[in-house]
């Protein structure tokens, strides 16, 4: 027998909703304590690639605290020997930990500045390296996140970046922000399209309801080379990669009815 679908996110929350959405938050803030503590601490010691199977561990962790079967649907291109610029559709505060282990490339990722000043958890990027980005207004970047990124690729780390920048509010694939993907062109990097369906039924921005998770699914489709494009052919290539993500994610919702 089937398991209960859960109420369409419309509905009335019902006092059933908010004690499972309460004891998620608890379950998962119970398991990032600890484990992020243990991260840090390996981090005083060890640079962070050393210590990737404990990341591994607290992503994995982090998604079953939500309830959700997880899978992972990798295209047999991706090589597990290359660096790649992996862009992912961005889903809600858990979108790290989802993709993570899809693959088993190291991935740096990208993170606002002024996140770095946020306590605890700000330390904790700062240790791991996360490339800190400005906001858009602030402008004047582009070289310096490219040193960012070579740095990283000459120690045999991939990038994992969110192109659209903020936080899907309908489910659907944003408008894709350009500056990662000239980066990725000047320095030969290959992109991933990344696509995450499942957990935008599970928490979604500008709520602090969480629901029991059902599927959970991580789709790398084939690399996608931009070495040699001109500029406007960038422009072309990023809308390539927001097609294969946005494709995927409109067959998932459509395939919902919207009922999420």
């Amino acid at each position: 027998m089937s398991a209960e679908l859960p109420p369409p996110w419309d509905a009335p929350p019902r006092l059933r909703d908010h004690v499972v959405s309460a004891a998620l938050w608890t379950a998962g803030v119970s398991w990032l304590v600890p484990v992020m503590g243990a991260m840090m601490a390996s981090n005083l010691v060890l640079p962070p690639d050393r210590t990737e199977w404990l990341s591994r561990l607290y992503c994995r962790g982090q998604v079953r605290m939500t309830g959700a079967r997880w899978r992972s649907v990798v295209d047999p291109a991706v090589d597990p020997q290359r660096t790649y610029l992996f862009a992912s559709n961005h889903v809600n505060l858990l979108d790290h930990v989802t993709m993570y282990n899809a693959t088993p490339h190291f991935k740096q990722g990208l993170e606002l500045e002024s996140h770095f000043k946020i306590p605890v958890y700000g330390w904790f990027m700062r240790q791991r390296g996360t490339i800190p980005v400005k906001r858009r207004k602030d402008g004047g970047q582009q070289d310096e996140l490219r040193e960012h990124f070579r740095k990283e690729l000459d120690l045999g780390h991939s990038i994992l970046a969110f192109p659209e920048g903020t936080r899907t509010r309908d489910g659907r694939v944003g408008p894709f922000r350009k500056g990662v993907f000239f980066i990725a062109r000047d320095l030969g990097l290959p992109v991933v399209p990344v696509s995450v369906t499942g957990m935008y039924e599970i928490l979604r921005a500008g709520s602090g309801r969480m629901r029991r998770g059902r599927q959970v699914t991580v789709t790398c489709d084939a690399p996608l080379d931009p070495t040699g494009l001109s500029d406007d052919e960038v422009e072309s290539f990023a809308e390539r990669v927001r097609g294969v993500i946005a494709g995927r994610v409109d067959a998932h919702l459509d395939a919902l009815g919207r009922s999420g």
